[in-house]
């Protein structure tokens, strides 16, 4: 899709270098989108960081490049800092989820942008297919005070336009990035974990109800008949958010099930927000990555992103982000909230070698084009056209003729 408005048709690439801030949650804010905007901010090297500063974050040593802060809840921030950029930045870069934005549904995001003198392009985390009338406004409004939306599947982009009425020609699809790891067997990366000779079925994330863990472990004993050494392993701590409303509930419920179902020895949760490395560790020893989601409206999982990015064999339930990428067997997708039909499909991947190793091998290939380095350029050349005028046309020269 192109984009149009104050940008340059896409065949007129330019790469001139323009200085972005990038306003989002910010590490050391443990949240996907903070993580997603610290690595997609790495890729440019003319840039500085706008820190959505969340309540519940007291202090934070932020890095050096993040040179304001905006207090979520706090209007004024919102306005000082928009008209702070003019003169230090050439375009913003917005990370949008309504959660991370101040004001009743997330509305302080259109006091900022309307601050802006400068141009600005908006990154949707969320698109709602039933949003509130609330939710519904902000997002329009976000999308019609901004130069350029960029979504991260061909079905966030449809539903922009079917449901909200977005023209295409402002939209464009730029993937989730992923890490550029190599393609490891599991077999090579358990020992270092610990985990030598089980089958490793992996999910990761902050965890929440909207996760759907309970499936997957609803799922498990059938696995464990079949598979006596499996070990499902859950990476993540409790979402803050939730933490700060309802405490551990979630994960005590999630560890009460596996009690009761007898499971203890096949299940183990690590109860923390990992780093870069240990992540990476999980992910090469998975020999299945599941994402269970209930929600099949949802339009981005970071989670499933990295799992491709690794080469995993992956079963998910299909959630249109799911459904969009682990298309033409790039993974394998299950009826939703069923244990048997997980448990089935589970046990399929883990006893057939060669299957699992094609699903890896093609959501490996197919996730080259979602690496950070590749999409980092896409977001440079976006930006460049945004914020880099299209030459005026020189007038022709008319001489005067030799008679006159």
């Amino acid at each position: 899709m192109t984009v149009r408005g104050r940008i340059r048709a896409p065949e007129q690439r330019s790469y001139a270098i323009v200085r972005t801030a990038f306003v989002s949650t910010y590490p050391p804010r443990h949240c996907g989108i903070a993580a997603y905007t610290h690595d997609l901010a790495s890729t440019t090297s003319n840039r500085e960081v706008v820190a959505l500063h969340p309540a519940d974050l007291v202090s934070a040593a932020y890095p050096i490049e993040v040179h304001h802060r905006i207090r979520k809840d706090e209007r004024a921030d919102y306005i000082r800092t928009a008209r702070a950029l003019d003169g230090c930045a050439d375009i913003v870069s917005i990370q949008h989820e309504y959660g991370i934005w101040g004001g009743e549904d997330g509305a302080l995001v259109l006091d900022f942008v309307r601050a802006l003198d400068i141009p600005a392009v908006a990154t949707l985390h969320t698109v709602l297919q039933h949003p509130t009338p609330g939710q519904r406004a902000v997002l329009s409004d976000l999308v019609a005070l901004t130069d350029a939306t960029v979504v991260m599947s061909r079905s966030a982009a449809t539903l922009l336009s079917g449901s909200y009425g977005v023209d295409l020609n402002r939209v464009q699809v730029i993937p989730h990035g992923v890490p550029e790891l190599p393609l490891v067997e599991p077999a090579t990366a358990k020992p270092a974990l610990g985990v030598d000779g089980r089958l490793i079925v992996l999910s990761f994330g902050l965890l929440g109800p909207g996760k759907g863990y309970e499936l997957a472990i609803a799922a498990l004993p059938e696995v464990v008949k079949a598979h006596p050494s499996v070990l499902y392993v859950v990476v993540g701590a409790t979402h803050p958010d939730l933490l700060r409303t309802e405490g551990e509930a979630y994960r005590r419920s999630l560890v009460e099930a596996v009690a009761a179902l007898g499971l203890t020895d096949h299940v183990r949760f690590v109860d923390r927000y990992v780093g870069r490395v240990e992540l990476t560790q999980w992910l090469e020893a998975a020999d299945v990555f599941v994402t269970p989601y209930p929600n099949l409206d949802q339009i981005v999982s970071g989670t499933l992103s990295y799992a491709m990015g690794a080469g995993r064999a992956i079963v998910s339930t299909p959630y249109a982000y799911a459904a969009e990428l682990l298309a033409d067997g790039r993974g394998m997708l299950v009826t939703p909230g069923s244990p048997t039909a997980l448990g089935s499909v589970v046990n399929e991947v883990l006893g057939d070698d060669d299957l699992r190793l094609a699903l890896g091998a093609r959501a490996y290939a197919y996730s080259r084009r979602m690496v950070w380095s590749a999409v980092g350029a896409d977001y440079r050349d976006l930006m460049a056209r945004i914020a880099t005028p299209a030459p005026t046309p020189a007038r022709p020269i008319v001489l005067a003729s030799a008679s006159a």
